[in-house]
């Protein structure tokens, strides 16, 4: 008892910290801790972002406040010539647009075009615009036929050199002048043009090779040598496209040989194997009927010329010898009929060297298939175009009269 009673008992001993006490204190720390830092995190992005659009702000002034280029503003910078191609659609044609400077973005373009039909339905071509120009601008100037550079018409009847008519002194545009003018254009004041000069030296001093002469026309075309006029008749009349930035030479044997194909397209070779001639000599016989003739009477006077060709019998035409006149009128004088060329049918036989023009498709349709009838001679006898048709050279003579007294073969000369 007494050393129970002796020994002191130990005394309880803090051996680590309350555990409940001190995990809250923990925690608590936590939370402040990650409020701490969010809020550190918040200021600093509040301040990035402030950097951000002050850059943006700073940069936009800079730039004079522009944000990205959709379109350019009117009616652009410098001129440059345009090629749509066959097949092109609107959005070829407004990527190629924005690929050559001359519109911002190809959306803005199609934006511009949309529900334009002339856009829609645009013809291959080369075409005047201005680089760096507003998308309705650039539809614009594309669908003003004064921007359109290269097209062709050729009236039916034309003939390569122009022609004065000596009674009402007009003066009709051959195919080269109107080659010359549809070449031209103005690139920032500077004009570009194929000239009338050009044509006549490439047409008689390039192969027919070059020219692109169609095997059928060759052998007339080379026995013609050097002279221009051997192309006569070979670019058909129509509407034609090529580039006004070719040679002239380039340009002639693109019409030629473009129209080689049309004229064979529209039957020329088969109708030369009915007819018995030659697809050059129907091109001649047909550029004949074409000066010779109205409408109306087209395949009579075709008729005319086969008889007479079968007689022989020489053809006799005013037109033939007005050819190489660049003032003329209907009546011919007897200088001029007695002038021996390789056109005057008076003073030669058969048909003459070349056509005497591009005659138009009735023409050549009246070529191929002449009207039946037995006449060789012909005279119109009034204003209004009344020609008479006999196969009796007595009864062309009283024909003849009847329009002497009517004044169709009165002269101003």
């Amino acid at each position: 008892m007494a050393d129970r009673a002796g020994r002191q008992r130990a005394l309880p001993q803090q051996v680590g910290p309350p555990r409940d006490r001190m995990t809250r204190t923990r925690r608590a720390r936590a939370v402040r801790n990650r409020r701490r830092r969010r809020t550190i995190g918040l200021l600093t992005m509040a301040m990035l972002g402030a950097v951000i659009v002050a850059g943006v702000m700073l940069g936009g002034h800079l730039l004079g406040n522009r944000g990205p280029v959709t379109d350019y503003a009117g009616d652009g910078d410098h001129d440059l010539l345009f090629e749509v191609h066959k097949g092109d659609t609107t959005r070829v044609i407004a990527q190629a647009l924005a690929d050559r400077g001359v519109i911002a973005t190809t959306p803005s373009f199609m934006t511009a075009a949309e529900g334009n039909e002339n856009i829609r339905m645009i013809d291959p071509g080369f075409y005047l615009v201005r680089t760096r120009a507003s998308a309705a601008s650039t539809v614009a100037a594309l669908t003003d036929p004064d921007n359109r550079v290269g097209k062709l018409t050729v009236p039916e009847g034309q003939q390569l050199d122009d022609v004065t008519d000596l009674r009402n002194k007009k003066t009709t545009d051959g195919i080269f002048t109107l080659i010359h003018k549809a070449s031209c254009y103005r690139i920032d004041g500077t004009e570009n043009c194929v000239s009338v000069e050009d044509l006549r030296s490439a047409a008689g001093a390039a192969s027919p090779e070059e020219l692109k002469v169609p095997d059928w026309a060759v052998k007339p075309v080379t026995a013609r040598g050097s002279d221009y006029r051997r192309l006569e008749g070979l670019i058909k009349a129509g509407t034609w496209q090529f580039n006004p930035t070719a040679s002239a030479r380039e340009v002639l044997a693109s019409l030629v040989d473009t129209s080689a194909v049309h004229y064979a397209e529209d039957g020329l070779l088969e109708a030369a194997n009915t007819v018995g001639l030659t697809p050059y000599e129907v091109l001649t016989v047909a550029s004949l009927v074409q000066k010779e003739a109205n409408p109306e009477d087209f395949d009579r006077v075709s008729r005319v010329i086969y008889n007479r060709l079968d007689v022989p019998q020489k053809l006799q035409f005013d037109s033939t010898v007005n050819y190489l006149l660049d003032k003329r009128e209907v009546a011919t004088t007897d200088a001029d009929r007695a002038r021996k060329t390789a056109w005057n049918t008076y003073a030669m036989d058969g048909l003459p060297a070349t056509p005497i023009c591009s005659p138009g498709q009735p023409a050549l349709t009246a070529a191929e298939h002449p009207k039946d009838g037995d006449w060789l001679y012909f005279v119109t006898v009034n204003s209004d175009g009344l020609t008479l048709f006999t196969r009796d050279y007595h009864q062309h003579l009283a024909n003849i009269e009847i329009a002497r007294r009517n004044g169709v073969l009165d002269s101003v000369r």
